[in-house]
């Protein structure tokens, strides 16, 4: 039976202490609400392959470093064989299953098969969602960053040049959208401002 308790803290948030034996939790992941009994002592990792069936994010190590079951927690990068799952309720969990959109890859998954950034695969999917929190966290300004922030995540097969490679072709590609974004709205001021100048100033610049 569900057991209850009193609250603590944990880093700064309170939960309500549950246990011993399994507890009612709900989880959301990808955007959407899973309900379950679990026990306390329950991974995240072990919630998501053994409950929900998402077997996205790998049981590597299951100690925390080999980087294999690397998930989002509100957009965070972390281990979800460290993670309790119970400590996860009303956060957002995102896996290696919610990164495509409407059927269409991610980019830096496209990009993982455009630059063979894997070769057993086993470690991609960790790799790929590191690699996408990389450069949101703004760490993706040369190889050597690249290679630091990487370092979390190992891969056996030592695809690191091409995981490299493919982070480099994302982050410029990215660079290259946002300078032809703010060129084309350059343009677009430039334009309207054109077409606000009043009719004598036109006329006077026409003479």
């Amino acid at each position: 039976m569900p057991a209850r308790g009193s609250a603590i803290t944990e880093r700064g948030r309170t939960v309500e202490e549950r246990g011993p034996g399994p507890v009612e939790v709900t989880l959301k992941v990808n955007g959407s609400e899973h309900t379950m009994e679990i026990e306390p002592r329950v991974s995240l990792l072990d919630a998501l392959r053994e409950r929900l069936y998402m077997t996205g994010a790998k049981k590597g190590c299951d100690q925390g470093t080999c980087g294999a079951c690397t998930v989002w927690l509100d957009g965070q990068r972390v281990l979800a064989c460290l993670t309790l799952a119970m400590t996860c309720e009303g956060r957002e969990i995102t896996t290696i299953e919610g990164l495509a959109d409407k059927g269409e890859l991610h980019d830096m998954q496209q990009a993982f098969i455009a630059e063979d950034a894997f070769q057993c695969g086993y470690c991609t999917p960790g790799q790929i969602m590191s690699a996408v929190a990389l450069l949101e966290e703004g760490h993706a300004g040369d190889d050597d960053e690249i290679k630091e922030w990487m370092s979390g995540n190992i891969c056996r097969c030592a695809a690191y040049p091409h995981i490299r490679a493919a982070i480099r072709a994302v982050r410029d590609h990215r660079a290259d959208h946002d300078a032809d974004h703010h060129a084309s709205h350059h343009a677009d001021q430039q334009a309207d401002r054109h077409t606000l100048r009043p009719d004598s100033e036109r006329a006077d610049r026409a003479e």
